[in-house]
């Protein structure tokens, strides 16, 4: 893993210092299990592009001139201090951006630092999938923004009642709004105001400065999954197609199949162009972990695609899970991503991927794979 910090230009490093935020400090335990709300702390990525961590599942954050664009909202029990924080940085755009100078009165050749200046909306929210560390913020952090538009409409939507669109796939949109199975429908603030259907999906203009890309990844993670890609910072926000710290979570119940992970983590590498030996270059913020290149991502996608090809040949021979579990298929990994506790156990992967590539019928799992608790 290349250090990616360490790239970040010299002018950019007061900015670091300004806008790094801890808000909390929870016991350590729960800091570290993922899903649950940690210390807020922002990484600068690339040009505008912020990954901010602690939030329950990493949050991609562009922040400019034209506003905050958010790549998933993290926990509901965290918006308030999300809202803060990137608040917090908006203000702090003009020790990245030198202001507009000139001679008329509203400019000045001289900046003042002293002036905190109003945060930008929030103008567009971007849900990877449906669950609750991804989503949770929705309803607060939407009501805080302003849609994002122009022409004889501006003025019949600009009032905060109207707040920021959430944008994502339909299927997120279906099962935020299901009654299935005594499911409580998500409030009507907290679902997304546009989705799509279609392979991907762009913004209709540059939004800070870029063109920004949503694209669905079926069957993978869930049914219902997107990662985005900014085009112009050439940063990928994966969602819970890749993380660094576990197994890939492969919610069956709601779509999700190993072998969409191993195409998802494969079209996320055919976008992906490294700066040197597959270092650098295009980065991409997992849905939990550190912020990661494309040497990362092939080398996660190597791993799921070999446990995943063992499962499969364990699947054809007849044997069955708990045959499958004894045969340790995960052994040699399990120093890097195994777990024996905690939300995602390496017991509850080799199972998701055994019934996804038809072997059986699920067990249900001992916390939700949404990380929500």
């Amino acid at each position: 893993m290349p250090q990616v910090v360490a790239r970040v230009p010299r002018s950019w490093r007061l900015l670091l210092v300004a806008v790094v935020c801890f808000i909390g400090t929870p016991p350590a335990h729960m800091a570290a299990q993922q899903g649950q709300p940690g210390q807020l702390q922002f990484l600068p990525v690339r040009g505008n592009i912020y990954m901010l961590q602690g939030a329950g599942a990493n949050i991609t954050v562009s922040i400019g001139r034209d506003g905050v664009l958010m790549v998933d909202s993290g926990l509901q029990s965290v918006g308030d201090q999300v809202l803060a924080a990137i608040r917090r940085l908006q203000n702090q755009l003009d020790l990245r951006d030198a202001p507009i100078s000139g001679g008329a009165e509203t400019r000045s050749t001289v900046a003042d630092r002293n002036i905190e200046r109003p945060a930008k909306p929030i103008r567009y929210i971007i849900n990877t999938h449906v669950h609750p560390d991804h989503v949770g913020g929705n309803e607060l952090l939407r009501r805080a923004g302003m849609t994002f538009t122009g022409g004889n409409v501006t003025g019949n939507i600009s009032d905060a009642t109207e707040g920021a669109a959430i944008m994502a796939h339909e299927a997120v949109l279906t099962r935020m709004t299901s009654t299935a199975n005594g499911a409580t429908p998500a409030p009507a603030d907290a679902q997304p105001t546009d989705t799509y259907y279609t392979d991907t999906m762009k913004l209709s203009h540059f939004f800070n400065g870029e063109g920004v890309q949503l694209i669905h990844q079926p069957a993978a993670h869930t049914d219902g999954d997107t990662f985005v890609w900014f085009r112009g910072s050439d940063v990928i926000a994966a969602g819970d197609l890749f993380s660094t710290t576990t197994y890939p979570v492969i919610d069956i119940k709601q779509g999700g199949t190993i072998d969409g992970i191993v195409e998802g983590l494969n079209r996320i590498l055919r976008l992906c162009i490294a700066e040197f030996r597959t270092e650098g270059g295009t980065l991409v913020v997992p849905g939990h972990g550190r912020l990661s290149d494309s040497a990362d991502v092939a080398y996660y996608r190597d791993m799921v695609t070999i446990l995943r090809d063992r499962v499969r040949a364990m699947v054809a021979k007849g044997l069955t899970l708990e045959q499958v579990k004894a045969a340790k298929p995960t052994a040699d990994y399990e120093p890097r991503y195994g777990a024996t506790s905690g939300p995602w156990t390496t017991d509850q992967f080799i199972e998701a991927a055994y019934v996804s590539l038809g072997g059986g019928k699920a067990v249900a799992p001992r916390t939700a794979p949404g990380r929500s608790k």
